[in-house]
């Protein structure tokens, strides 16, 4: 028997059917439950399966209760999950499970509440129950599926299937968005298109708006520019008795003094500053009069450019810096529609690549499975042979379906209990006694790849007795050394097999029927088995007992070898 990593330690049940309080421990390696029929070993079972996510009703409340409660303590150190979840593991994970009279129900992982389908989906990742339970991972086709793929050492083929198909998928998303819109992309391409060509046949400049309502202004005003003009360089300069003529009459007569008072020299100075001054500004004076000699029509093509930067405001924002920048923003975004063109022509390209390379690995993966299907069919029927299902027929349907992640495969597990019955699926013709010894014989065969670490056998000895019973024992107690087994069972053959027995029994108190639980000492389970070997414990029965321990520790030890 190995370590393993992961085991159920521990259910506490209290006030569920007709459990009252009840403390189960369990060991490593196989794990069986006995007792007389009814004393409420399926219960265990049942309990178990509410604290992993079974569906609750209220009915499952021992009467007169308000409230069932179940924990489950599993030693366990780490899981993706509880990882994801951020919920600490460090000591272990107890599942707990509440369910009012009310129906309500609440879940709990180390004491977070989580919802039923995080606890369902943890608790299937631990557990596996098989019998007449809804439990059952085997009914599931993705993973029988599963199954077949980690029997044939196939997930890494499977894997690299999952990623090629997420990234056609991938591609061919992102292509159908490109292709959706290439009507809007060529139209909005048009548009940009026009603006752009529309705003550079204006050629803008900056401030420009500015400088020609200052030059309207002008125009508007010309006549009145030009009289005043006039005026200003008549008085100035060249009329009559003008400023410049005045000053110049001034200065003749300041020089004079000057030339008898010296001190004159300041004012002189100044006159002669001011005369160039004055002759100066009549040139310019000047100047403007031919400035304001302008063509009226050039009034009409000023009008005309403003109106056309006015509509281009209307559209593309206010200002010509506006307009500039949506100018420069469409030129950019019309390069991306035409690396949108291109991106489209790759994409196209791309995606028929990935799509031969995930059809041929898909088809590899298909006759790959074809193959390991064949195996797990011989090996099957071998063991079921040996837990008393000669006749019995398993067959594998392995038929051609839409290409998903997994494959273009769809997987189906078919039994028949009975030689020329043609094989049905499993979830419609097995029982649940057959469905125990189908997991059971998949389990053999997929122990060392198989990832879910307890497993539950309810009913695994449903009409079998014998030898069958004996190879059924054998089994399981090779089983338990790479899982956790739990088995409930009425024959002595398989309660021999096992590394730690209890014993369920049903007793009548004052306050009603409850139910104890008792870890059996090697006397104790030498009368327990000697009870299920003849109803009542004789020497016989005893003697008889004693030998079936005895070739359970030979087993157990040829097992080892």
């Amino acid at each position: 028997m190995v370590c393993l990593e992961t085991m159920l330690r521990q259910l506490r049940i209290r006030d569920f059917a007709i459990i009252d309080s009840l403390t189960l421990d369990l060991e490593p390696g196989l794990n069986v439950l006995t007792g007389e029929t009814g004393a409420g070993k399926s219960i265990i079972v049942d309990a178990l399966g509410l604290t992993l996510g079974e569906r609750a009703h209220a009915d499952m409340i021992r009467s007169g209760k308000k409230e069932t409660s179940i924990e489950a303590y599993f030693d366990i150190r780490s899981h993706p999950l509880l990882e994801r979840a951020g919920i600490p593991a460090e000591e272990g994970v107890i599942l707990r499970r509440t369910l009012s009279s009310t129906g309500k129900s609440k879940a709990y992982i180390n004491d977070t509440m989580v919802n039923l389908q995080t606890l369902l989906e943890f608790g299937r990742s631990l557990v596996d129950i098989h019998g007449q339970h809804e439990h059952q991972s085997l009914l599931s086709t993705d993973n029988q599926m599963s199954m077949l793929d980690a029997y044939g050492k196939l997930l890494d083929v499977r894997s690299e299937v999952e990623k090629l198909f997420h990234e056609t998928q991938s591609l061919g998303q992102e292509l159908s968005a490109l292709k959706g819109d290439i009507r809007e992309r060529a139209q909005r391409s048009d548009l940009l298109k026009f603006q752009v060509n529309e705003i550079d046949a204006s050629s803008l400049k900056p401030g420009e708006p500015e400088a020609l309502k200052e030059e309207r202004t002008i125009l508007a005003n010309l006549a009145r520019l030009r009289e005043l003009t006039e005026s200003a360089r008549e008085l100035l300069y060249s009329g009559e008795g003008s400023s410049s003529e005045k000053l110049s009459a001034a200065l003749a007569f300041v020089k004079d003094i000057s030339r008898i008072d010296p001190t004159a020299g300041d004012v002189l100075r100044l006159l002669e500053s001011a005369l160039p001054l004055i002759e100066d500004a009549g040139v310019s004076l000047r100047g403007y009069m031919e400035k304001y000699d302008m063509d009226p029509g050039r009034l009409e093509e000023i009008e005309d450019r403003l109106e056309l930067i006015r509509g281009l405001e209307r559209k593309y924002g206010e200002g010509v810096d506006a307009i500039l920048k949506h100018r420069d923003d469409a030129e950019r975004e019309l390069q991306m529609l035409t690396l949108s063109d291109e991106r489209l022509k790759d994409l196209e390209d791309g995606l028929k690549g990935k799509e031969d390379m995930l059809s041929a690995k898909a088809a590899r993966l298909s006759e790959m499975r074809k193959e390991v299907s064949r195996k797990i069919e011989r090996a099957v029927k071998t063991i079921l042979a040996d837990l008393g299902m000669e006749k019995a027929e398993f067959a594998i349907d392995l038929k051609t379906a839409p290409l998903s992640s997994a494959g273009a495969d769809a997987i189906e597990f078919l039994f028949s209990a009975n030689k020329g019955e043609p094989p049905k699926s499993l979830a419609r013709v097995a029982s649940g006694g057959e469905l125990s010894r189908i997991m059971l014989a998949l389990k053999e065969i997929l122990a060392e790849v198989d990832r879910v670490p307890v497993l539950i056998f309810d009913e695994v000895d449903a009409g079998i007795g014998g030898r069958t019973a004996e190879s059924i024992g054998i089994k399981l107690r090779d089983l338990g050394g790479r899982h956790q087994v739990l088995c409930i069972t009425h024959l002595p053959q398989i309660a021999s097999m096992a590394h730690h027995h209890v014993m369920i029994e049903k007793a009548q108190r004052k306050e009603g029927i409850c139910v104890k639980v008792k870890e059996l000492s090697d006397r104790e389970r030498e009368e327990e088995i000697a009870r299920m070997l003849g109803g009542k414990v004789t020497d016989i029965s005893l003697r008889h007992a004693r030998e079936l321990l005895r070739q359970s520790t030979v087993a157990g030890q040829q097992s080892l070898v």
